[in-house]
């Protein structure tokens, strides 16, 4: 932060903040859009008539309609902590937005210090020249000081005594100190690349790999155009799957707020604009239909019904309780089955059955480390879910059984007959049940002391004896083949 010095007592005049993008790291209509978005998607039906009505009265319709919790918005800490020393060194503060009255008086009641609130009306959209002109019948041309982050707030500089510029570019800076002095600055965040590459979780990419299962399991990876299609499958469902995290991280802002680790995501933390999860929704989600054009109809199918069922996991089946994770076993599986579409080889019944108790087993880890999270923190229940702290003791149960089924599946296979047609050694095998069993059990020992990652992917990308499992159970196949 750089302060400037100020001769003309700025102690004296009211401090104007404004909040979107300056005061929080994120937009108020845009929270509360989400908001209502989670509530019933089917208000994108009556967002057109509410926006023919003007812009004060969509944030209106949208603000009636919700609830906000003030206290999990992403404030920007470096300058709340400089406003309020300006409160407690006795300066009347004004929260000035262009958010609806409502959302904006919550967020002045949470933090206690404003002397009052500027805000857009049900029929009046209070930005730009229409704030200014708001600002000075308020106070009287330049005597205020006024705090914003854009370009569209020179013309409220113009008639102010002083300005802060906060998270505003060098250019903007310049453009501010032509029309009134600065009083203060605070630099722009750090660049959007690395949030942006963090909101796409490309590291979940790796659950694609699963669509090249069907392809090994029927040993036709020698083939050069399946395996070409199996790639395209692996891209297609890249750029699906990230569509949907950023939909996901959309939706639970205020869930995601609450989690120890969750609250760092760049939607939530603030640290990526919603408005760049808007634009990329779609494109992600267009390119990964083009990926698909080039394969059999059938994958089309699947990508879709993957793709609908994860939109529906996202607005409501993450807080029915099972269900949630009897989707997320049956959203790994359905990679199985793409890719057995893709590269028209058979499903294999067994290789079904292995991978819903499997990961229905990873699936009850990462509720049970979410909620294991929560007891820790002292809290009863998961935000935005439906488990309770005295659920632990019956995921465990429930997780640990099914991971010993998936192990039963695996003995029942290596000892059916066509294991013997496919494998030249097919005793080898046997060695893969004494891994998985190892792998379940350990993974369920660390989840039970508290130190799984909520996501088990991450965990087992990460962990040094699960990618030693992996490189054994490589072997054991090639081995036995």
């Amino acid at each position: 932060m750089t302060q400037r010095a100020d001769h003309s007592a700025p102690a004296s005049r009211p401090l104007c903040v404004d909040l979107d993008g300056t005061l929080i790291h994120s937009d108020l209509l845009l929270e509360s859009f989400m908001l209502l978005l989670k509530r019933n998607p089917l208000y994108l039906v009556l967002l057109p008539f509410w926006l023919l009505q003007g812009k004060a009265a969509l944030k209106a319709e949208i603000a009636r309609r919700v609830e906000l919790d003030a206290a999990a918005l992403p404030y920007n800490r470096e300058f709340l902590l400089w406003v309020q020393t300006q409160h407690e060194s006795g300066r009347e503060l004004w929260l000035c937005t262009a958010s609806n009255r409502r959302l904006a008086e919550r967020v002045a009641a949470h933090l206690g210090m404003f002397a009052g609130v500027l805000a857009s009306s049900d029929e009046y959209n209070l930005s730009g020249r229409n704030k200014a002109q708001a600002l000075v019948e308020k106070f009287g041309a330049k005597n205020f000081d006024y705090c914003a982050n854009h370009a569209v707030d020179l013309a409220i500089w113009r008639v102010s005594q002083g300005a802060v510029v906060v998270n505003g570019s060098d250019s903007l800076v310049r453009a501010a100190a032509s029309v009134t002095r600065i009083e203060a600055e605070f630099p722009k965040r750090s660049g959007l690349l690395r949030p942006l590459l963090k909101a796409l979780r490309l590291h979940q990419w790796a659950k694609n790999v699963l669509v090249f299962v069907p392809l090994l399991a029927a040993h036709r990876w020698s083939d050069t155009a399946l395996l070409q299609d199996a790639v395209l499958a692996f891209f297609a469902f890249g750029l699906c799957a990230s569509s949907v995290y950023l939909l996901n991280d959309m939706l639970d802002l205020e869930a995601d707020r609450y989690h120890p680790r969750k609250r760092e995501r760049p939607f939530a933390s603030g640290d990526l604009p919603l408005i760049a999860g808007f634009v990329l929704v779609p494109l992600l989600l267009l390119g990964s239909v083009w990926l698909a054009s080039g394969l059999p109809q059938m994958f089309w199918l699947v990508l879709a019904a993957y793709y609908a069922l994860t939109v529906a996991y996202s607005f409501g089946l993450k807080s029915l309780v099972l269900v949630d994770t009897i989707t997320l076993a049956g959203l790994y599986t359905v990679r199985i089955i793409a890719g057995a579409v893709a590269v028209n080889v058979p499903l294999s019944f067994w290789l079904l059955l292995l991978a819903v108790f499997l990961f229905l087993s990873l699936a009850l880890v990462k509720r049970y480390a979410e909620l294991d999270a929560m007891q820790r923190q002292g809290k009863l229940k998961a935000a935005g879910r439906g488990y309770h702290v005295e659920d632990l003791p019956i995921l465990h149960s429930l997780g640990t059984a099914s991971g010993y089924l998936c192990v039963l599946v695996l003995a029942l296979y290596i000892n059916s007959p066509v294991v013997a047609s496919l494998y030249g050694n097919p005793h080898a095998i046997w060695f893969l049940c004494v891994l998985l069993l190892y792998w379940v059990s350990r993974v369920w020992l660390i989840a039970h002391r508290g130190q799984m990652h909520d996501d088990p992917v991450v965990f087992a990308l990460r962990d040094r004896v699960s990618q030693v499992v992996a490189v054994l159970a490589v072997l054991t196949v090639l081995a036995a083949v």
